[in-house]
């Protein structure tokens, strides 16, 4: 079971991934749509995932975060063309799969998901430093 914590910062980082999808977005295409909030989330907490799993080479676990993150649009783009909307067409571009994911924005992604690692293997070894404990050399006037 995991701790309260742990639960905390997998609600947050879901949080910050799907803002910063939709800030993405927005900042490429010039408009989002609120879908793209769930996929930002779980992009982010599968990224956060593999940092935390078995050690491996920063391409191989960018590559690994890539496949994941095609998955997950992949899965965002089939069911909201199930509800009938049509949020992004890569119909155009070539080597798509459906119009919903293309080689051109997987290469995106997987830049973006190297980059992402590697800031997260770096506040990893930051946070996982040795923190200081200071002695107390103070003696009470009880004791005294």
């Amino acid at each position: 079971m995991r701790s309260a914590q742990t639960r905390w910062e997998m609600t947050a980082l879901f949080l910050l991934g799907g803002v910063g999808y939709l800030a993405l977005e927005l900042a490429w295409r010039g408009m989002t749509h609120w879908s793209m909030f769930w996929a930002g989330g779980g992009c982010l907490c599968l990224l956060q995932a593999l940092a935390r799993g078995p050690v491996r080479a920063l391409p191989a676990q960018a590559g690994l975060g890539t496949a994941g993150v095609c998955v997950i649009e992949l899965t965002i783009g089939v069911l909201t063309r199930g509800m009938g909307l049509e949020i992004w067409d890569y119909s155009a571009e070539w080597g798509n799969v459906a119009g919903l994911i293309c080689p051109k924005y997987t290469l995106l992604w997987y830049l973006l998901c190297l980059w992402l690692l590697g800031v997260m293997r770096l506040l990893q070894r930051w946070t996982a430093l040795p923190q200081k404990t200071y002695k107390q050399d103070c003696t009470c006037p009880a004791e005294a």
